[in-house]
Protein backbone atom coordinates (compact mmCIF):
# COMPACT_ATOMS: atom_id res chain seq x y z
CA UNK A 1 0.00 0.00 0.00
CA UNK A 2 1.35 3.35 -1.23
CA UNK A 3 1.93 5.99 2.05
CA UNK A 4 -0.49 8.73 2.18
CA UNK A 5 0.14 11.41 -0.13
CA UNK A 6 -2.53 13.94 0.53
CA UNK A 7 -4.09 15.06 3.50
CA UNK A 8 -7.39 16.74 2.68
CA UNK A 9 -10.70 17.29 4.99
CA UNK A 10 -11.97 14.26 3.62
CA UNK A 11 -8.91 12.25 5.10
CA UNK A 12 -9.11 13.87 8.07
CA UNK A 13 -13.11 13.35 9.13
CA UNK A 14 -13.04 9.30 7.86
CA UNK A 15 -9.57 8.51 9.09
CA UNK A 16 -8.74 7.44 5.98
CA UNK A 17 -5.05 7.21 4.14
CA UNK A 18 -6.13 8.37 0.44
CA UNK A 19 -8.92 10.31 -0.25
CA UNK A 20 -10.79 8.03 -2.65
CA UNK A 21 -14.09 6.71 -1.92
CA UNK A 22 -15.63 4.01 -3.42
CA UNK A 23 -19.35 5.19 -4.13
CA UNK A 24 -22.45 2.19 -3.03
CA UNK A 25 -22.45 0.11 -6.50
CA UNK A 26 -25.62 -1.94 -7.45
CA UNK A 27 -27.68 -4.01 -4.94
CA UNK A 28 -25.94 -6.71 -3.26
CA UNK A 29 -22.92 -5.68 -5.76
CA UNK A 30 -21.36 -3.32 -2.52
CA UNK A 31 -21.33 -5.94 0.00
CA UNK A 32 -19.45 -7.09 3.15
CA UNK A 33 -16.22 -8.21 1.53
CA UNK A 34 -15.64 -5.69 -1.48
CA UNK A 35 -15.76 -3.00 0.80
CA UNK A 36 -13.40 -3.98 3.29
CA UNK A 37 -11.04 -4.26 0.46
CA UNK A 38 -11.60 -1.02 -0.12
CA UNK A 39 -10.90 0.24 3.28
CA UNK A 40 -7.91 -2.15 4.24
CA UNK A 41 -6.43 -0.36 0.64
CA UNK A 42 -6.57 3.00 2.23
CA UNK A 43 -10.48 4.71 1.06
CA UNK A 44 -13.83 4.46 1.92
CA UNK A 45 -16.50 2.22 0.87
CA UNK A 46 -20.18 1.91 1.09
CA UNK A 47 -22.03 -1.31 1.64
CA UNK A 48 -25.43 -1.12 -0.06
CA UNK A 49 -28.04 -0.90 2.90
CA UNK A 50 -31.08 -1.57 -0.13
CA UNK A 51 -29.05 -4.75 -1.56
CA UNK A 52 -29.93 -6.60 1.99
CA UNK A 53 -33.43 -5.54 3.12
CA UNK A 54 -33.30 -8.43 5.36
CA UNK A 55 -32.67 -6.76 8.69
CA UNK A 56 -30.80 -9.81 9.87
CA UNK A 57 -28.77 -10.36 6.53
CA UNK A 58 -27.75 -6.84 6.76
CA UNK A 59 -26.71 -7.00 10.09
CA UNK A 60 -24.29 -9.84 9.87
CA UNK A 61 -22.77 -8.02 6.24
CA UNK A 62 -22.00 -5.07 8.69
CA UNK A 63 -20.21 -7.58 11.11
CA UNK A 64 -18.24 -9.72 8.36
CA UNK A 65 -17.23 -6.24 7.38
CA UNK A 66 -16.17 -5.02 10.80
CA UNK A 67 -14.35 -8.06 11.05
CA UNK A 68 -12.53 -8.00 7.40
CA UNK A 69 -11.39 -4.40 8.34
CA UNK A 70 -10.16 -5.34 11.91
CA UNK A 71 -11.65 -2.67 13.24
CA UNK A 72 -11.12 -0.09 11.02
CA UNK A 73 -14.35 2.35 10.11
CA UNK A 74 -16.50 1.87 7.13
CA UNK A 75 -19.66 3.29 5.54
CA UNK A 76 -23.27 2.35 4.31
CA UNK A 77 -25.08 3.54 1.21
CA UNK A 78 -28.22 4.69 2.27
CA UNK A 79 -31.01 5.16 -0.53
CA UNK A 80 -34.25 6.97 0.56
CA UNK A 81 -36.66 6.61 -1.53
CA UNK A 82 -39.47 9.31 -2.42
CA UNK A 83 -42.89 6.05 -2.27
CA UNK A 84 -44.29 5.71 0.18
CA UNK A 85 -42.84 3.96 3.11
CA UNK A 86 -39.18 4.69 2.11
CA UNK A 87 -37.91 6.79 5.08
CA UNK A 88 -39.36 4.62 7.24
CA UNK A 89 -37.07 1.75 6.11
CA UNK A 90 -34.38 4.02 5.91
CA UNK A 91 -35.04 4.90 9.54
CA UNK A 92 -34.86 0.79 10.61
CA UNK A 93 -31.36 0.25 8.77
CA UNK A 94 -30.18 3.42 10.62
CA UNK A 95 -31.17 1.84 13.76
CA UNK A 96 -29.00 -1.43 12.97
CA UNK A 97 -26.09 1.02 11.92
CA UNK A 98 -26.22 2.89 15.20
CA UNK A 99 -25.94 -0.33 17.03
CA UNK A 100 -23.50 -1.97 14.90
CA UNK A 101 -20.74 0.91 15.10
CA UNK A 102 -20.92 2.01 11.20
CA UNK A 103 -18.91 5.42 10.96
CA UNK A 104 -20.23 7.19 7.98
CA UNK A 105 -23.10 6.91 5.42
CA UNK A 106 -23.47 7.83 1.79
CA UNK A 107 -26.98 9.36 1.73
CA UNK A 108 -28.69 9.64 -1.66
CA UNK A 109 -32.22 9.75 -3.73
CA UNK A 110 -34.75 11.77 -2.19
CA UNK A 111 -33.75 14.84 1.01
CA UNK A 112 -32.25 13.31 4.37
CA UNK A 113 -33.58 15.70 6.05
CA UNK A 114 -36.17 13.32 7.63
CA UNK A 115 -33.77 11.19 8.77
CA UNK A 116 -30.31 14.22 9.86
CA UNK A 117 -31.54 13.62 13.63
CA UNK A 118 -31.04 9.75 14.00
CA UNK A 119 -27.55 10.31 12.59
CA UNK A 120 -26.41 13.55 14.17
CA UNK A 121 -27.15 12.24 17.71
CA UNK A 122 -25.61 8.83 16.51
CA UNK A 123 -22.25 10.72 15.57
CA UNK A 124 -22.06 9.22 12.38
CA UNK A 125 -20.92 11.18 9.07
CA UNK A 126 -23.29 12.31 6.72
CA UNK A 127 -21.90 12.45 3.30
CA UNK A 128 -24.89 13.26 0.97
CA UNK A 129 -24.34 12.78 -2.99
CA UNK A 130 -26.44 14.65 -5.48
CA UNK A 131 -26.22 15.34 -9.41
CA UNK A 132 -25.79 18.70 -9.35
CA UNK A 133 -24.51 21.87 -7.16
CA UNK A 134 -27.77 23.32 -6.25
CA UNK A 135 -28.91 20.30 -4.56
CA UNK A 136 -25.71 20.32 -2.85
CA UNK A 137 -26.56 23.67 -1.64
CA UNK A 138 -29.57 22.60 -0.15
CA UNK A 139 -28.21 19.84 1.52
CA UNK A 140 -25.54 21.99 3.49
CA UNK A 141 -28.19 24.00 5.04
CA UNK A 142 -29.46 20.40 6.39
CA UNK A 143 -26.23 19.89 8.42
CA UNK A 144 -24.23 17.02 6.55
CA UNK A 145 -20.86 16.82 6.87
CA UNK A 146 -20.16 16.53 3.24
CA UNK A 147 -21.16 16.44 -0.34
CA UNK A 148 -20.59 13.84 -3.16
CA UNK A 149 -21.66 15.61 -6.23
CA UNK A 150 -21.14 13.82 -9.29
CA UNK A 151 -20.94 14.94 -12.86
CA UNK A 152 -23.19 13.89 -15.94
CA UNK A 153 -20.38 10.81 -16.81
CA UNK A 154 -21.36 8.92 -13.93
CA UNK A 155 -22.60 5.44 -13.93
CA UNK A 156 -26.00 5.39 -12.57
CA UNK A 157 -27.44 8.32 -11.70
CA UNK A 158 -26.63 11.60 -13.46
CA UNK A 159 -29.76 13.57 -13.00
CA UNK A 160 -31.16 15.74 -15.77
CA UNK A 161 -29.37 19.28 -16.10
CA UNK A 162 -26.09 17.35 -17.33
CA UNK A 163 -23.13 18.93 -16.37
CA UNK A 164 -20.03 17.41 -16.06
CA UNK A 165 -17.78 16.78 -13.32
CA UNK A 166 -15.20 18.95 -14.24
CA UNK A 167 -17.72 21.58 -14.03
CA UNK A 168 -19.03 20.51 -10.71
CA UNK A 169 -15.61 20.37 -8.90
CA UNK A 170 -14.84 24.04 -9.66
CA UNK A 171 -18.32 25.20 -8.96
CA UNK A 172 -18.42 23.27 -5.78
CA UNK A 173 -15.14 24.53 -4.36
CA UNK A 174 -16.74 28.53 -5.25
CA UNK A 175 -20.21 28.22 -3.21
CA UNK A 176 -19.61 24.94 -0.93
CA UNK A 177 -17.52 25.42 2.46
CA UNK A 178 -18.00 21.78 3.68
CA UNK A 179 -15.60 19.01 2.36
CA UNK A 180 -16.30 18.21 -0.99
CA UNK A 181 -16.26 15.08 -2.89
CA UNK A 182 -16.15 14.99 -6.57
CA UNK A 183 -17.48 11.80 -8.87
CA UNK A 184 -18.29 10.91 -12.33
CA UNK A 185 -16.25 9.90 -15.11
CA UNK A 186 -13.35 9.49 -12.61
CA UNK A 187 -10.76 6.92 -13.02
CA UNK A 188 -6.79 8.40 -12.56
CA UNK A 189 -4.48 9.44 -10.86
CA UNK A 190 -3.97 12.91 -12.32
CA UNK A 191 -7.89 13.19 -12.28
CA UNK A 192 -7.58 13.09 -8.30
CA UNK A 193 -4.79 15.74 -8.24
CA UNK A 194 -7.12 17.86 -10.14
CA UNK A 195 -9.75 17.45 -8.37
CA UNK A 196 -8.07 18.25 -5.69
CA UNK A 197 -5.88 21.42 -7.46
CA UNK A 198 -9.55 22.86 -8.08
CA UNK A 199 -10.69 22.81 -4.14
CA UNK A 200 -12.18 19.62 -3.66
CA UNK A 201 -11.43 16.92 -0.69
CA UNK A 202 -11.85 13.26 -2.22
CA UNK A 203 -12.99 11.47 -5.54
CA UNK A 204 -15.56 8.86 -5.80
CA UNK A 205 -15.42 6.00 -7.93
CA UNK A 206 -18.18 3.60 -9.35
CA UNK A 207 -17.56 2.11 -12.71
CA UNK A 208 -13.55 2.30 -12.50
CA UNK A 209 -14.09 -0.54 -9.73
CA UNK A 210 -16.54 -2.84 -11.46
CA UNK A 211 -13.06 -4.97 -11.98
CA UNK A 212 -11.66 -4.89 -8.59
CA UNK A 213 -10.57 -8.71 -8.02
CA UNK A 214 -12.71 -8.30 -4.34
CA UNK A 215 -15.66 -7.83 -6.52
CA UNK A 216 -18.40 -11.09 -6.31
CA UNK A 217 -19.91 -10.22 -9.84
CA UNK A 218 -19.36 -12.73 -12.55
CA UNK A 219 -15.99 -12.96 -14.26
CA UNK A 220 -17.50 -12.13 -17.53
CA UNK A 221 -19.44 -8.73 -16.75
CA UNK A 222 -15.76 -7.75 -15.12
CA UNK A 223 -13.88 -8.38 -18.12
CA UNK A 224 -16.84 -6.59 -20.09
CA UNK A 225 -15.83 -3.42 -18.21
CA UNK A 226 -12.15 -4.54 -19.34
CA UNK A 227 -12.84 -4.75 -22.86
CA UNK A 228 -14.86 -1.60 -23.08
CA UNK A 229 -13.89 1.85 -23.95
CA UNK A 230 -16.92 3.75 -22.09
CA UNK A 231 -18.50 4.43 -25.44
CA UNK A 232 -21.20 1.67 -24.90
CA UNK A 233 -22.57 3.84 -21.99
CA UNK A 234 -26.20 5.56 -22.80
CA UNK A 235 -28.47 7.57 -20.53
CA UNK A 236 -31.93 6.02 -20.93
CA UNK A 237 -35.53 6.85 -18.90
CA UNK A 238 -35.24 10.67 -20.12
CA UNK A 239 -38.86 11.22 -20.95
CA UNK A 240 -39.92 10.01 -17.40
CA UNK A 241 -37.13 12.27 -15.68
CA UNK A 242 -34.99 9.78 -14.00
CA UNK A 243 -31.81 9.72 -16.47
CA UNK A 244 -29.68 6.82 -15.65
CA UNK A 245 -26.65 6.15 -17.35
CA UNK A 246 -26.40 2.48 -17.90
CA UNK A 247 -24.31 -0.23 -20.25
CA UNK A 248 -26.43 -0.42 -23.84
CA UNK A 249 -27.81 -3.48 -23.87
CA UNK A 250 -31.20 -4.86 -24.66
CA UNK A 251 -32.88 -3.40 -21.67
CA UNK A 252 -31.59 -0.24 -22.22
CA UNK A 253 -32.56 -0.25 -26.20
CA UNK A 254 -36.28 -0.81 -25.04
CA UNK A 255 -35.95 1.99 -23.05
CA UNK A 256 -34.45 4.30 -25.00
CA UNK A 257 -36.99 3.27 -27.80
CA UNK A 258 -39.59 4.31 -24.92
CA UNK A 259 -37.75 7.69 -24.43
CA UNK A 260 -37.80 8.28 -27.97
CA UNK A 261 -41.51 8.36 -28.18
CA UNK A 262 -41.64 10.14 -24.99
CA UNK A 263 -43.31 7.46 -23.24
CA UNK A 264 -44.49 8.73 -19.44
CA UNK A 265 -46.01 5.99 -18.19
CA UNK A 266 -43.13 4.12 -15.68
CA UNK A 267 -45.21 1.31 -15.82
CA UNK A 268 -44.47 0.83 -19.90
CA UNK A 269 -40.54 1.30 -18.57
CA UNK A 270 -40.57 -2.02 -15.77
CA UNK A 271 -39.67 -5.19 -17.65
CA UNK A 272 -37.21 -3.72 -18.42
CA UNK A 273 -35.69 -1.70 -15.70
CA UNK A 274 -36.63 -4.20 -13.04
CA UNK A 275 -33.45 -4.78 -10.49
CA UNK A 276 -33.24 -8.17 -10.66
CA UNK A 277 -32.25 -8.50 -14.06
CA UNK A 278 -29.20 -6.46 -13.37
CA UNK A 279 -28.85 -8.76 -10.06
CA UNK A 280 -29.07 -11.49 -12.41
CA UNK A 281 -26.42 -10.31 -15.00
CA UNK A 282 -24.06 -10.22 -12.31
CA UNK A 283 -24.95 -13.20 -11.49
CA UNK A 284 -24.65 -15.06 -14.52
CA UNK A 285 -22.16 -12.63 -16.40
CA UNK A 286 -25.04 -12.47 -19.29
CA UNK A 287 -25.28 -8.95 -19.84
CA UNK A 288 -27.57 -8.70 -22.86
CA UNK A 289 -29.87 -7.51 -20.02
CA UNK A 290 -30.21 -5.06 -16.83
CA UNK A 291 -30.12 -2.13 -15.87
CA UNK A 292 -25.74 -2.32 -15.67
CA UNK A 293 -24.67 1.68 -13.82
CA UNK A 294 -21.70 2.35 -16.13
CA UNK A 295 -20.12 5.03 -17.48
CA UNK A 296 -17.21 6.26 -19.50
CA UNK A 297 -14.77 5.77 -16.84
CA UNK A 298 -14.52 1.85 -17.83
CA UNK A 299 -11.84 3.27 -20.32
CA UNK A 300 -9.75 3.65 -17.27
CA UNK A 301 -10.52 0.12 -15.83
CA UNK A 302 -8.36 -1.81 -18.13
CA UNK A 303 -7.50 -5.14 -16.01
CA UNK A 304 -9.07 -7.45 -12.89
CA UNK A 305 -7.12 -6.10 -9.92
CA UNK A 306 -7.26 -6.42 -6.12
CA UNK A 307 -8.78 -2.66 -4.41
CA UNK A 308 -5.24 -2.56 -3.24
CA UNK A 309 -3.40 -2.25 -6.04
CA UNK A 310 -6.10 0.15 -7.78
CA UNK A 311 -5.25 2.78 -5.34
CA UNK A 312 -1.45 2.28 -5.61
CA UNK A 313 -1.96 2.89 -9.19
CA UNK A 314 -4.12 6.03 -8.24
CA UNK A 315 -1.60 7.24 -5.89
CA UNK A 316 1.31 6.38 -8.36
CA UNK A 317 -0.40 8.73 -10.73
CA UNK A 318 -1.77 11.51 -9.18
CA UNK A 319 2.12 12.15 -7.75
CA UNK A 320 3.15 12.39 -10.95
CA UNK A 321 0.46 14.68 -12.27
CA UNK A 322 1.65 16.37 -9.07
CA UNK A 323 4.94 16.57 -9.96
CA UNK A 324 4.29 17.95 -13.39
CA UNK A 325 2.40 20.81 -12.75
CA UNK A 326 5.01 21.86 -10.27
CA UNK A 327 7.50 21.54 -13.32
CA UNK A 328 5.77 23.93 -15.42
CA UNK A 329 5.39 26.57 -12.59
CA UNK A 330 6.80 29.33 -13.25
CA UNK A 331 9.43 30.70 -11.04
CA UNK A 332 11.13 34.33 -11.04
Amino acid sequence: MRPALFRTRITEMLGIRHPILAGGLGPKVSDARYVAAVVNAGGMGFIVAAGFPDADEFRGQLRRCRELTQGKGFGVNLYISRQEGGVDRVRRQIDILVEEGVSCVETAGASPEPVMPLLKQAGIKVLHKVPAVRYALSSVRLGVDAVIVVGNDCGGHPGIYGIGSIVQAAHAAQVIDLPIVIGGGIGTGRQLAAVLAMGADAVLMGTRMLVTEELWIHPATKNLVVNGDGTESVVVKKAIRDHHRVFRNASAEAALALDDAKVTDFEQYRPHVMGALAHQAYVSGDTRTGMLDYGPAAVFADAVESAEAIFDRLIDDARTASERLGALELRT
